[in-house]
């Protein structure tokens, strides 16, 4: 784990302001209100529509569609996507879009705006709140900057954010319920969304890089977690997502809870969006494949320092028949993929069936072998 020396004068005191404020706001101001007035069906209406449409502009805006290019979307889906992205209060997506193109540039190292590595309070909000390096330039969001909808966004963020995610809130509570109702918008759809929003993106960056599943990868500390995605709106398949990136899929798998994979796909059905980029089916096997075989290589170096000479033996020609069995499926797979041949379901069905089993083979042998 990198030290941290921050100097108190590198604190970004308007971030670091602005999140407390915000924060403190949401976690007393919001439950106060709630104590006192209630909420009716039209607040909590209104809470889940800024909840869903600030959380999925970023999922499928800022990142999906802006970050990685996974998909075209004609003008109404950027413009939604980026004036309540800005709602968000993450900054404009030209900012938040070079911010992350660096992370998965730099994944784990220093000039990864939110390294892991340098500790989960850093890779959660730390890298808000202090400078800790000069501002790196933006010079890898020159595609963005073509865009007339970004560059105007880019300009206007704040204001939007403050009259469309506060005051208009606040606003349609006062129609609703008078200065009472005005409050209760402007705690709940507005400040108390927001918190709810930022935390569920920040712990993309600190839980998905610690906790979780790496079916795909180990070359980063990316993991898979079913569990943030049903807070994420499908972001917490990361393993996956930073081995294929450009996939407009976090989620690959059909039952993965991926609402973000969904809404592109209906989207797309409407005309509103195209050019869907998916990765094929055999390559991400292959990867699956790949990390296996390096998981029972570790196994079997594991085997070696094992007390009893008759069950290493024995766990040794099973681990050995398992890397065998792999490498094999990996061959074929690997030589139909290159020559491009029609591979059913049926065998990529198999092929997975059989690789997902040894993996959970080698996970119960992992328990009982020294360097588990």
């Amino acid at each position: 784990m990198k030290k941290l020396n921050i100097p108190f004068e590198r604190v970004d005191w308007i971030n670091t302001i602005f999140l407390l404020v915000i924060t403190l706001t949401g976690v007393i101001g919001a439950p106060l209100y709630l104590w006192h007035h209630g909420a009716d069906a039209f607040q909590w209406g209104m809470f889940a529509f800024y909840a869903i449409a600030t959380g999925m502009s970023i999922t499928l805006g800022y990142h999906r569609l802006f970050s990685h290019l996974s998909f075209k979307a004609k003008w109404p889906v950027r413009l939604f996507t980026l004036v309540f992205g800005a709602c968000a209060f993450e900054n404009s997506a030209l900012n938040w879009c070079s911010d992350h193109r660096r992370h998965h540039k730099h994944t784990d190292h220093d000039d990864d705006p939110y390294d892991i590595t340098k500790g989960f309070f850093w890779a959660h909000v730390g890298w808000i709140l202090f400078k800790v390096n000069p501002k790196p330039p933006m010079d890898n969001v020159g595609d963005l900057r073509k865009d007339k909808l970004v560059v105007w966004q880019y300009r206007w963020d704040k204001l939007i954010a403050i009259v469309v995610g506060l005051l208009l809130p606040a606003a349609l509570g006062y129609w609703h319920n008078g200065a009472v109702g005005a409050l209760g918008g402007f705690l709940l759809a507005g400040v108390l969304r927001i918190v709810v929003v930022q935390q569920c993106t920040f712990f993309i960056n600190s839980l998905c890089h610690t906790v979780g599943d790496q079916p795909y990868s180990t070359r980063c500390s990316a993991r898979d977690s079913a569990i943030m995605a049903l807070f994420t709106f499908g972001e917490g398949y990361h393993n996956y997502h930073h081995e294929f990136q450009h996939d407009y899929r976090n989620g690959v798998k059909t039952w993965n809870f991926d609402p973000t994979k969904w809404a592109i796909w209906l989207l797309e059905k409407v005309g509103l969006v195209s050019n869907l980029r998916r990765v094929p089916d055999s390559k991400i096997l292959l990867a699956q494949m790949k990390e296996a075989q390096r998981k029972a290589n570790t196994v079997r170096e594991g085997i070696e320092g094992h007390h009893d000479p008759a069950w290493r033996e024995k766990a040794t020609e099973i681990v050995d028949g398992m890397i065998a069995q792999l490498a094999k499926n990996y061959h074929e797979l690997e030589e139909a993929a290159s020559s491009k041949m029609e591979l059913s379901k049926k065998a990529v069905r198999n092929w997975r069936a059989e690789t997902r089993s040894i993996v959970a083979q080698l996970g119960k042998m992992r328990q009982i072998t020294p360097s588990s």
